[in-house]
C-alpha cells in the first residue's frame, strides 16, 4: 500500500494523475467512434497534425492549446478538400498530409534554440509537468466532448452503423462527420499535454479497442473504455514514479498492453469452453 501512496503524494503526481484521468474521458468518449468507423489511421494523422500549431505556440509564446486546436481544424479540412476535389483516396490524403503537418512542424520547430528538448516535449509530453492552468483547459475540452457525444448520440450511431439510413432519417450524416472529426481534434488538444501527440494515440485507440473486446453495447464500450485508461494512467505513472522511466510513454504501452492481455484471456477462455472432439477410429 505504501508503494502506491508514496507515488502520488507530491503535488506534480497528483496534478499528473488528474490530468491524465481527464484525458482519458475525452479520448475513451471519441475513441469508440474511432475504432468503431475504422478512422484509426485518421487518428493517428490528426495527432500529428496538431504538430505545426503548437511548434508555432511555443516559438511565439501563446496557448499552445489554441495553436493545436486550428492546426487540426486546418488539417480537417485539408483532408475533406483533397477527398472531396480530387480522385485521390481518402487514405492517401491523409497519408500526404500526416507527412506534410509533421514535417512542418518539425522545421518549425526547428527554429528554436533548444530544438531537441521542444521536439521531445512536443512528441512525448511532459505528463509530470501538467499544471493546474493546463488541468483546466483539459476540463473545459473534456466537458465539451461529453456534452457533444451525449447530444449527438444517435447521429453518430448512425452515421457508425448505416451513413445511407442516416442520411435517409435526415441526421446530416456529412454534418455529423464534422462535428466527429471536431470532436476528435478536441480530445487530442486536451491530451497532448500530458503523454505527448505521438503518445496520445495509445490512448485514443488503445482502451476503446480493448472495451470493444469486452461490451458489445456502444455505453457499455464507452465506461469500459475509460475504467480501462484509468488503470493504464494509474499503472503507468506507478511505474514512471518507481522506476523512473518516462510518464507519457509508460501509460500508452499498459494501454496497448491491456489489448493483447485481454485478448489472450478471451483466447484461452474460449478453447477450454470448446467441446473435446471425440478421437477418429
Amino acid at each position: 500500500m505504501d508503494w502506491l501512496i508514496d507515488a502520488f503524494e507530491p503535488a506534480f503526481m497528483q496534478r499528473a494523475l488528474i490530468g491524465s484521468l481527464v484525458a482519458v474521458v475525452a479520448t475513451s468518449l471519441v475513441g469508440t467512434w474511432v475504432v468503431l468507423r475504422g478512422l484509426a489511421f485518421l487518428g493517428d494523422a490528426l495527432a500529428h497534425g496538431v504538430i505545426p500549431g503548437i511548434a508555432l505556440a511555443v516559438l511565439w509564446s501563446f496557448n499552445p492549446i489554441i495553436g493545436a486546436f486550428v492546426a487540426a481544424a486546418v488539417m480537417s479540412g485539408l483532408v475533406s478538400v483533397v477527398s472531396n476535389r480530387t480522385n485521390v483516396r481518402d487514405d492517401t490524403a491523409i497519408g500526404l498530409l500526416f507527412v506534410g503537418m509533421l514535417s512542418l512542424g518539425i522545421v518549425i520547430v526547428s527554429r528554436a534554440n533548444s530544438f531537441s528538448t521542444e521536439v521531445t516535449a512536443l512528441l512525448f509530453g511532459d505528463v509530470l509537468g501538467v499544471t493546474t492552468l493546463d488541468i483546466r483547459s483539459q476540463v473545459i475540452a473534456a466537458a465539451i466532448v461529453v456534452i457533444a457525444t451525449i447530444a449527438l448520440y444517435r447521429p453518430f450511431l448512425a452515421l457508425t452503423f448505416n451513413p445511407d439510413k442516416a442520411q435517409t432519417l435526415g441526421m446530416k450524416p456529412r454534418l455529423a462527420q464534422t462535428a466527429l472529426l471536431t470532436l476528435l481534434a478536441l480530445s487530442i488538444v486536451a491530451s497532448f499535454q500530458a503523454i505527448g501527440t505521438l503518445l496520445v494515440f495509445g490512448l485514443l485507440v488503445g482502451p476503446p479497442a480493448t472495451a470493444l473486446l469486452i461490451a458489445r453495447r456502444v455505453p457499455a464500450i464507452m465506461m469500459t473504455s475509460i475504467l480501462l485508461g484509468a488503470l493504464a494512467v494509474v499503472s503507468g505513472l506507478l511505474v514512471s514514479y518507481h522506476y523512473n522511466t518516462a510518464g507519457g510513454a509508460t501509460i500508452a504501452g499498459f494501454s496497448v498492453a491491456q489489448f493483447f492481455l485481454v485478448l489472450a484471456v478471451r483466447e484461452i477462455t474460449e478453447a477450454l469452453r470448446r467441446p473435446v472432439q471425440p478421437a477418429a477410429v
